[in-house]
């Protein structure tokens, strides 16, 4: 699991990180985009726990990676509809692009243990 950790512990400062912004959200966008940034997020780090403890790591991983996904659509949104500034959007989206690229090189060393085809996702 050692070697898994810099993608858990990115996905818990993003949480972090996160929990901290979505709490200063005006009302109207709290508990909108606010709850489900935060629940995302959770799910994001949940599912890399997962990973780490699972031997079907692939199934946790590909939940990671949609997760993320969602999260930086909402996001964008955040930043659109003005709950987020650029300057926090810039800053969150470092994380969420970086923790995007841990998550699929991990997947792909799955898939290799596997000797599985490895695909990129769409």
């Amino acid at each position: 699991m050692s070697k898994d950790l810099p993608a858990i512990q990115l996905s818990y400062d993003l949480a972090k990180e996160m929990l901290t912004r979505v709490a200063k959200f005006p009302r109207d966008h709290k508990f909108t985009l606010g709850d489900r940034i935060a629940e995302r997020v959770l799910d994001v780090l949940e599912s890399l726990l997962g990973a780490a403890y699972s031997k079907d790591k692939i199934a946790w991983l590909e939940k990671a990676h949609r997760r993320l996904e969602e999260v930086r659509m909402l996001l964008r949104l955040s930043r659109e509809l003005g709950p987020l500034s650029n300057q926090g959007y810039e800053h969150v989206m470092v994380m969420v692009t970086e923790l995007g690229k841990q998550v699929v090189g991990w997947r792909k060393q799955a898939e290799k243990r596997l000797g599985q085809n490895v695909q990129e996702p769409v």
